[in-house]
């Protein structure tokens, strides 16, 4: 349910792609910092989107430093050091990524997943009291859309994403103490999270179909039953209007946060990115 956010590398300028990749690489550089090689494997680029978001905040300049790495030993690549934004995206990274594979390994009895999960448990072990906080919210989160997944019960889409929809607003707003830009913050994570578990399930539509594993659309809207091809045909409508909807709420929300920096990147993974997200799966099951 990761890498859904991210820019349309088209339509964004050379600056604004290399500043891009360098808070990718400074989120992969905080892991490493903050927690050691292992969690390395975890990086993505919504965790990505959530530093940029965090970081734009505030108006103290990005900085750079130009290193080799594990993944690029030759060449020197651009990171954000010194970055609280990222450093707070690292956590939530690890932490999201271990709850994933501990789900994996329940759904699936997934041995690697298992193996993955005892791995990560050690690193995010803390007694800070907001990451204890977003720690126990991430889990009883994600055991009640466990709890309803695994239910036999037709279920209400907008039930079901809510759940997955609250958790990154929650994320998302716990960085700030400010009271009126939390609000602000938890409504644009809310509509994006909403977005990212509508177009993860509809992107896994036929996989999980043909494999008889749980998807949300198929529980929510398939009451007949129908083949894959059918019952594609008949909703695609419906959850492209839900997938656009979220999108265009995601931008209408960044406009009421005070972006200080990195607006223009910002705008084009809201605004572009996540409707280039949606013509390329419609692109792949047109194919």
């Amino acid at each position: 349910m990761f890498g859904y956010v991210t820019p349309c590398k088209m339509e964004l300028k050379v600056k604004d792609y290399e500043k891009f990749k360098a808070y990718y690489c400074g989120l992969c550089l905080s892991i490493k910092n903050n927690f050691g090689n292992l969690p390395r494997f975890t990086l993505n680029y919504d965790m990505t989107f959530l530093g940029i978001l965090l970081d734009s905040l505030n108006d103290e300049k990005i900085q750079f430093n130009p290193t080799v790495c594990i993944a690029h030993p030759v060449k020197k690549r651009l990171k954000v050091i010194n970055n609280d934004a990222l450093d707070y995206a690292a956590f939530c990274n690890v932490a999201l990524s271990y709850f994933k594979l501990l789900d994996n390994f329940q759904d699936d009895n997934s041995n690697s997943s298992k193996i993955l999960a005892l791995g990560l448990k050690g690193y995010i072990k803390t007694k800070d009291d907001k990451k204890v906080y977003l720690l126990n919210y991430m889990e009883n989160n994600l055991k009640n859309l466990s709890k309803i997944e695994n239910s036999s019960d037709i279920l209400n889409i907008d039930e079901v994403s809510h759940i997955f929809a609250d958790l990154t607003a929650t994320i998302i707003c716990e960085y700030s103490t400010d009271t009126n830009l939390k609000d602000n913050l938890y409504n644009l994570g809310y509509n994006l999270g909403r977005f990212i578990y509508l177009i993860d399930g509809y992107d896994d539509l036929e996989k999980d179909m043909s494999e008889n594993k749980f998807n949300p659309i198929n529980r929510a809207f398939n009451k007949d039953n129908l083949p894959y091809d059918e019952f594609s045909n008949l909703i695609k409508d419906r959850i492209e209007f839900n997938l656009i909807m979220s999108a265009e709420s995601c931008v209408r929300n960044l406009s009421d946060l005070p972006i200080l920096k990195n607006k223009d990147l910002l705008d084009n993974i809201l605004n572009l990115g996540l409707m280039e997200k949606i013509e390329n799966i419609k692109t792949h099951k047109k194919k």
